[in-house]
Order: C-alpha cells, then sequence, then structure tokens
C-alpha cells in the first residue's frame, strides 16, 4: 500500500492523528505537496462526496472525516503556501435561512486544491454579507448553496442586490443544493448551476480560466 492510499483510507476511517502523521512522513519523504493534498487527502474525500450525491452520508460520518481531512489540510498548509500566492478568489456560503452545509464544505475543499482564495461565509448568509464580501476581498467567483425549498429564494434576492450595487457584471455566481434546477438557475439570472461538489470540481478543473476570460470580455 502507497503513502497515499494509506491516506486515504484512514481519512476515511476518521483516524485524524494517524492521517496528521502520515502526511508529515510523506513531507519528509518529499512527497509534492500538492500530490499529498490531490492524490491523498482529495481522492480520498471523493468517496464522501459520491456517497452525498447518492444521499448515503450520515451527518456524523461527514463531520467525522470533515474534521480529520481539515487536520490534514492545516498540517500541509505551509507548505502548498510555498508555492506562491492564489490568484483567484471565491466567496461561498449556504443562503439565509438554511443551516446545511455538507455540500458546501466539499466545495470549500475542492476549490483548495486550485489557484483559489476560499472565503467561506459559512450558513445562514443574508444577502449583505454576501455583497460585503464580495466588495471586501474583490472575489470574482460568487457560489451560494440551498438545501431547502424555502430558501432557494434567497439566491434571487443575492443576485438582484449584486445588479442593484452594480457588481453583476464583475462576479461569476454559481448556483447549487438539492432543490435547485438548471431552469431555476437561469430564471434567476446565475451564471452556472452544478448538482453538486464533484460536478463542480470537474468543471472548474476544465474550465476556469475560460469562464474568467468569459467575465472579462463582459465587463
Amino acid at each position: 500500500m502507497d503513502i497515499y492510499e494509506e491516506i486515504r483510507r484512514n481519512l476515511l476511517r476518521g483516524d485524524t492523528q494517524y492521517v496528521v502523521k502520515l502526511v508529515q512522513k510523506a513531507v519528509a519523504l518529499r512527497y509534492p505537496p500538492e500530490s499529498i493534498l490531490k492524490d491523498g487527502l482529495i481522492l480520498g474525500v471523493d468517496t464522501l462526496a459520491y456517497k452525498f450525491r447518492n444521499c448515503e452520508v450520515s451527518v456524523p460520518e461527514s463531520l467525522m472525516v470533515a474534521r480529520t481531512l481539515n487536520a490534514g489540510i492545516e498540517t500541509l498548509k505551509p507548505y502548498l503556501e510555498k508555492a506562491g500566492k492564489k490568484q483567484h478568489v471565491a466567496v461561498l456560503g449556504t443562503v439565509e435561512g438554511d443551516f446545511h452545509d455538507i455540500g458546501k464544505n466539499l466545495v470549500r475543499i475542492y476549490l483548495s486544491t486550485l489557484n483559489i482564495q476560499v472565503v467561506d461565509l459559512g450558513m445562514d448568509v443574508g444577502k449583505e454579507e454576501f455583497i460585503e464580501a464580495v466588495k471586501k476581498y474583490d472575489a470574482e467567483l460568487l457560489m451560494m448553496s440551498a438545501l431547502l425549498p424555502t430558501t432557494i429564494g434567497e439566491m434571487k434576492t443575492v443576485i438582484e442586490e449584486l445588479k442593484d450595487q452594480g457588481l453583476r457584471n464583475k462576479v461569476v455566481v454559481f448556483v447549487g443544493g438539492m432543490p435547485v434546477t438548471k431552469e431555476y438557475a437561469q430564471e434567476i439570472g446565475a451564471d452556472y448551476y452544478t448538482r453538486d461538489a464533484i460536478e463542480l470540481r470537474d468543471l472548474l478543473n476544465t474550465s476556469l480560466n475560460k469562464i474568467l476570460r468569459e467575465k472579462l470580455n463582459k465587463k
């Protein structure tokens, strides 16, 4: 078993201490930090993401894996930061009135593998918080999620506020979550819809530069 597989297996077991030791060992053996992140930690959490897609993950399991993953990333962070400053900024959060964040947290994890600074506003985020974060961090990407049918209307509220403040053409808006559809995303004026974190990851892996170029051309 190679060290990446060891990291993946113990990540899914929620063995935080051992995952931290394995990450430290991999760094000491001069494995590339980016490979430790992608082939060990992130590839491991893919299993959790697929379970979430199929509604097979329990809250305790997701919290256990997330805690272990965060510890591994924190251990690795000083070595990743040596690679250089993040070039893009994404603001993300679960909309006001919604307190579900498993999907959002998976998105944050996947974004961390790209050249993107992530500003995670958490859950129950109001339009004012989204707008202020976009302004403060000069964000190029805004990502909103919702799990409740009763809260998805907040996405439209945020987009309308972006328009009112002259910010709409300066930021690419992504929306997602169980009750959100492609048709609803188009109706409210979002730029992109993805059904889950895996689909978003795949989109950004192949098209991030194109998406940002298109945004600049619309300004």
